[in-house]
C-alpha cells in the first residue's frame, strides 16, 4: 500500500488552528459558566447548615487530636439532648422551583454543548475532507468512524485522524492543560462539566435538612473518643527497642 504523504501547510492551517480553537472554546467556556454561577445567591441558612455539617464531620474524624474535654464541649455542642444544634434546628424542607431547575439544565446545554455542536459543524464544514495527522501506532477499522469523520475512504488506513474528529479528540484530550492554565476546579473540560451539570440536577431535587441532621447526630453520636498519644510510651519504648536490637544485630 502507498504511504500517504500530507502536505506540509496543513499542520499550520488545519492542525494547529483546530487546537488553538478547541482550546480558547474551553477558555470562553470556562469564564462564562464562572460568571453565571457567581450570580447564584446561596441562603445563608443553607450556608450555614452546610458548615456546621462539615465541622461535626471534621470532628468525628479528627477528634482524636483534642483533648478529652475539647471533644466532650464540641459534642454537646451539636448533640445535646436539651439545646444541642442538630436538635434545636428545624428546617423546613427545602423545595426547588421546577421551572429555577428547568433554566439551569437549560443553561448547561447552552453553554457545554451547544458551541461543540456548533465549532464542530463549522470544523467539518471548514475543514472537510481534510486529514490532520496519523496516530502513532496501528489501529484496527472499528476506529475508523471515530478517528475519520468526514472522510469516507475505505482504503485510508485507521490511524489517519480526520479534521472532524481531531477537534473532538481536542475538546476531550485538553483536561490537563486545562488544569494547569486555569487550575483544578475549572469548567473548561468539557467532560467535567457534563458532569458537573448532572449532579448540579441531582442536588437541585428536594432536599430534607432534618434528615441529614439526624443522620449527622447518630453518626456523631456512637463516635468514641480516643486520644492521640494514647499509650504513646509503650510505642515509643517498643519503637526504641526495636531500633536497638538492630543496631546490636548490625554490630
Amino acid at each position: 500500500m502507498t504511504e500517504l504523504l500530507i502536505d506540509p501547510n496543513i499542520r499550520v492551517w488545519v492542525f494547529l488552528p483546530i487546537v488553538l480553537i478547541a482550546f480558547f472554546i474551553g477558555i470562553l467556556r470556562h469564564y462564562v459558566s464562572t460568571l453565571i454561577s457567581s450570580q447564584k445567591k446561596a441562603e445563608m441558612l443553607q450556608v450555614q447548615d452546610s458548615q456546621v455539617m462539615i465541622r461535626s464531620r471534621l470532628l468525628r474524624e479528627n477528634g482524636w487530636y483534642l483533648t478529652a474535654h475539647s471533644f466532650a464541649m464540641r459534642k454537646n455542642f451539636f448533640n445535646n439532648e436539651e439545646n444541642g444544634y442538630f436538635k434545636t434546628q428545624r428546617r423546613p424542607p427545602v423545595s426547588q422551583n421546577s421551572t429555577a431547575v428547568l433554566t439551569d439544565m437549560v443553561k448547561g446545554n447552552f453553554i457545554n454543548v451547544l458551541p461543540m455542536v456548533i465549532i464542530g459543524g463549522w470544523i467539518n464544514w471548514m475543514f472537510s475532507g481534510f486529514v490532520t495527522t496519523k496516530v502513532p501506532f496501528p489501529l484496527t477499522l472499528r476506529f475508523k468512524p471515530m478517528l475519520q469523520r468526514g472522510v469516507e475512504l475505505a482504503a485510508l488506513d485507521a490511524a489517519w485522524v480526520s479534521s472532524a474528529s481531531w477537534y473532538f479528540l481536542n475538546v476531550f484530550g485538553l483536561r490537563s492543560i486545562y488544569t494547569v492554565v486555569l487550575g483544578e476546579n475549572n469548567q473548561a473540560d468539557q467532560t467535567q462539566a457534563q458532569a458537573d451539570a448532572m449532579t448540579g440536577a441531582a442536588m437541585s431535587m428536594s432536599q430534607d435538612p432534618k434528615a441529614s441532621f439526624k443522620a449527622e447526630w447518630e453518626a456523631l453520636e456512637i463516635t468514641e473518643y480516643r486520644n492521640a498519644l494514647h499509650n504513646v510510651e509503650n510505642d515509643l519504648l517498643h519503637l526504641a527497642n526495636e531500633n536497638y536490637n538492630l543496631l546490636a544485630e548490625d554490630n
